[in-house]
């Protein structure tokens, strides 16, 4: 579904993405972890066209989408959310979504479809759809699914999902774990999910991608990236080490 092709950004005399290049599957969760400044958000952003790469090339569905804007990159079905919501605060919940839904369309909708798409994602991430729901209601936990559900309102066949653990508590990282698997089980959407809390990211991943210092480390299943050597460098030992014991716990939940 995506390939990336020696991706690179650079900022001045910086190299924030260096030569990076990966495909994804349809179908796949893939998780694209690494330390603060590895570059995580950088790719996203070169990705959906917030940024653009200063080399490299990106395919999604066999058409290359590197060097459009974001509105054109989302029309072909790639969305993605963002660390900090930014919702229309002046507009309702129902609003906000439907207007994701006529920027993802990628021709003319009505308002009753944009309405249907709007509902249809909220439905699925369990947020009220009534109309008179206001965004300033919403706690942390609300704006992170919010921002979901107006990605989720473009129709996307691929979503960039960028941390959307921050900020909450461990019942609610566990509630989002499982509505990001849900979205993929129960819609086909295939997700690359940037995300520093590791323990929740390893119970919903197929694949992991790591970073550091814009460079492609390593990449596998999570045991395997859990126990390269060069991975458990880049962690120093103790978050690696979270790493490794959340993999086990998984792999003998599986068995048992």
């Amino acid at each position: 579904m995506l390939i990336v092709k020696e991706l690179t950004k650079r900022f001045g005399g910086f190299t924030a993405v260096d030569r990076l290049s990966f495909e994804v599957q349809s179908g796949e969760i893939i998780g694209l972890i690494g330390p603060n400044g590895s570059g995580k958000s950088t790719t996203f952003n070169a990705i959906a066209g917030m940024l653009a790469p200063s080399s490299g090339q990106v395919h999604l569905n066999g058409v290359r989408i590197d060097g459009l804007a974001p509105f054109q990159i989302c029309q072909r079905g790639l969305a993605r959310t963002f660390q900090i919501p930014r919702p229309f605060y002046k507009l309702s919940i129902l609003e906000n979504v439907t207007l994701a839904a006529y920027f993802g369309a990628s021709e003319p909708i009505t308002r009753a479809q944009a309405l249907h798409r709007a509902h249809d994602a909220l439905s699925l991430i369990d947020l009220p759809t009534n109309a008179e729901q206001q965004v300033e209601g919403l706690g942390a936990a609300g704006l992170k699914k919010l921002e979901m559900a107006r990605a989720l309102a473009t129709q996307p066949k691929l979503l960039l999902a960028d941390e959307s653990l921050g900020g909450l508590d461990e019942t609610e990282m566990e509630q989002a774990a499982q509505m990001l698997k849900r979205i993929r089980d129960d819609r086909g959407i295939t997700i690359i999910w940037v995300e520093h809390i590791m323990g929740v990211l390893m119970k919903v991943i197929d694949r992991c991608l790591v970073l550091d210092h814009g460079e492609l480390i390593a990449q596998g299943t999570p045991s395997e990236v859990a126990h390269n050597p060069r991975v458990i460098e880049v962690y120093l030992g103790t978050d690696a080490q979270t790493l490794q014991d959340q993999v086990a716990k998984n792999t003998s939940t599986e068995v048992a």
